[in-house]
């Protein structure tokens, strides 16, 4: 019922955390209560409530409706659940998120897995449990939450920006997590195809020429003009915007785009598989 530990070098959600815990020791304090006691109230041992007030643990949705509850507090502490909505997730993931809303267009090459913004949740718990050394049970949950969190951008029927993506077909034929997980992969991949802001392309095996050999990356371009750059590699990730090499990732894309099947085309592909699947 409690999140795991803080990330120390985590400022910013340090910052939070903290203002949180010294909120809940005041409210306790306030209604007479020691740690045993509003515990034992609220249904958590005082080593718990101790590591939340101590700012080492972020508390989860749960922990502050129930202390709401038994303060008497009147909403104020449940209130606290907003605070923590973004930094309960790790700093890339915020990073990234607030970059893709500030977007006016995203676009996505992935010859590995499908993209994160369009992954099932089965699908994305599937492609973190495959990680070695593996996560612990609190860390996969905790990234595939921040995953699914990340896709409010496609899903919302306002202010939607502009979605180019081209997956490799090797992501469409690859069975991560088996053939059920896979089958509930495509036919989310076939609803987001639909999306009158979404272009999505797939890069057939077939073909001679690949320009995206050297991994995935994806390119956003804001509001103010500017593009950003995101690449991934084992064990580190790079954010770029210099214009040399936004310019070049722009090039690569549409080279890339021009190689793939249309849209129309890799619909029919993807419905294709999935009733091979």
């Amino acid at each position: 019922m409690i999140d795991g530990d803080t990330d120390l070098d985590d400022e910013e959600a340090g910052a939070v955390v903290r203002a949180v815990a010294r909120q809940l020791k005041l409210w306790r304090e306030a209604a007479g209560l020691t740690q045993t006691e509003f515990g034992r109230a609220i249904g958590y041992g005082e080593e718990l409530v101790s590591s939340v007030e101590r700012g080492r643990r972020i508390p989860r949705p749960e922990y502050l409706d129930a202390a709401d509850e038994v303060l008497g507090a009147g909403g104020k502490v449940a209130a606290m659940k907003e605070e923590l909505a973004e930094v309960r997730y790790p700093k890339k993931v915020r990073d990234v998120k607030r970059l893709e809303a500030e977007a006016v267009e995203i676009c996505s090459y992935n010859n590995s897995v499908v993209d994160g913004l369009l992954q099932t949740e089965e699908y994305a718990r599937a492609v973190f449990a495959s990680r070695r050394p593996p996560y612990t049970e609190d860390q996969l949950e905790q990234h595939v939450a921040a995953r699914i969190a990340r896709q409010a951008i496609v899903r919302t029927t306002t202010a939607k920006p502009l979605f180019s993506f081209v997956l490799c077909e090797a992501t469409l034929r690859r069975l991560i997590g088996g053939k059920v997980v896979m089958r509930g992969q495509l036919e989310r991949l076939s609803e987001v195809a639909r999306l009158r802001n979404v272009d999505l392309q797939v890069l057939p095996l077939h073909r001679e020429e690949n320009s995206g050999l050297d991994g995935s990356f994806r390119l956003l371009k804001l509001r103010d003009g500017a593009a950003v750059g995101l690449s991934e590699a084992p064990l580190t990730s790079r954010v770029f915007s210099g214009p040399k090499e936004t310019t070049a990732l722009d090039m690569r894309y549409g080279i890339i785009r021009a190689q793939a099947l249309t849209p129309r085309e890799s619909l029919d592909l993807i419905e294709k598989l999935r009733g091979e699947t």
